[in-house]
């Protein structure tokens, strides 16, 4: 009997993993210590939303077979957040920042609203690839 279920700490490893890399990332390009509120805004190089539905993709397709149920529920679910990461949210998130920038530039008394971006294609790729690199180590890790 697991003590500890190795989807979920797929799953969580993966979005941390992701979370501390964006951190990483930020602090880099800035030249110091990023914001620590890199460490849970949504956007930016790599999606955490895709390395964490990724790890948990693995795990159940090593552990439980491509051809099990898990395996078809959890691909159908990655497919529907790897393109809502790119598609709707990447579109929602510059829809906000035009709707933003009419508001400034008509000097409107409107607040602004708050702008949450998606991901591009090549972040999705980079959480994808971190993500299965996470799903692999958790497995293994789960079965010594």
């Amino acid at each position: 009997m697991e003590i500890f279920s190795p989807y979920i700490i797929a799953g969580a490893a993966g979005w941390v993993v992701a979370q501390l890399s964006k951190y990483v990332i930020a602090s880099y390009k800035s030249g110091g210590l990023a914001s620590l509120r890199q460490l849970y805004l949504s956007g930016h190089m790599p999606s955490a939303h895709s390395a964490t539905v990724i790890a948990v993709l693995v795990v159940i397709g090593l552990k439980d077979g491509i051809g099990s149920g898990l395996f078809g529920l959890a691909l159908v679910f990655a497919s529907v957040v790897l393109y809502d990461a790119v598609m709707v949210r990447r579109s929602s998130g510059e829809q906000g920042i035009a709707i933003t920038g009419l508001i400034k530039e008509q000097k409107s008394k409107v607040p602004l609203p708050r702008v949450a971006m998606g991901h591009t294609p090549l972040e999705v790729l980079v959480g994808t690839i971190l993500g299965l690199l996470v799903g692999l180590t958790v497995y293994y890790l789960s079965v010594l």
